[in-house]
């Protein structure tokens, strides 16, 4: 990452805070992460495949340790690494974590309770836009 990177991302948050930490919670992997470790904690490799599971190639480790180190700067993961060999690192939800987690999680149940009638207002606002269309 470039300076002009860092000062720009520093610049961002400190203009809008609210919304990088919103970013953050509904990003593509933030919502599975929250929600799988809302469960249990879970070790990379487990959650890597538990979050796989609702997305077809998964995701991958670059993304997955992304995403987890932008949650634990935000106080919502906590990372127990272990002194073992091999080294044992799990991933559990802090007390900010496990709020934020079952907010997304109602979020995402609201989603899936309601996706027919979604898909039902894209398909007439998808017909009223080709017929406008038509008729220009």
């Amino acid at each position: 990452m470039a300076v002009s990177d860092k000062v720009s991302a520093a610049a961002a948050e400190a203009q809008c805070p609210y919304r990088l930490v919103l970013e953050h919670l509904t990003s593509r992997w933030g919502v599975l992460v929250l929600i799988e470790l809302l469960e249990r904690p879970y070790r990379f490799s487990e959650l890597r495949r538990a979050v796989g599971k609702y997305s077809g190639p998964g995701v991958s480790e670059k993304m997955l340790t992304q995403t987890l180190q932008t949650l634990e700067r935000d106080g919502l993961v906590h990372r127990d690494a272990k002194p073992v060999i091999p080294p044992r690192v799990d991933y559990s939800l802090t007390d900010l974590g496990q709020e934020a987690a079952r907010q997304v999680r109602s979020l995402a149940g609201w989603t899936h309770e309601h996706m027919d009638e979604v898909e039902r207002a894209r398909l007439a606002y998808d017909e009223a836009r080709e017929a406008r269309s038509r008729a220009s």
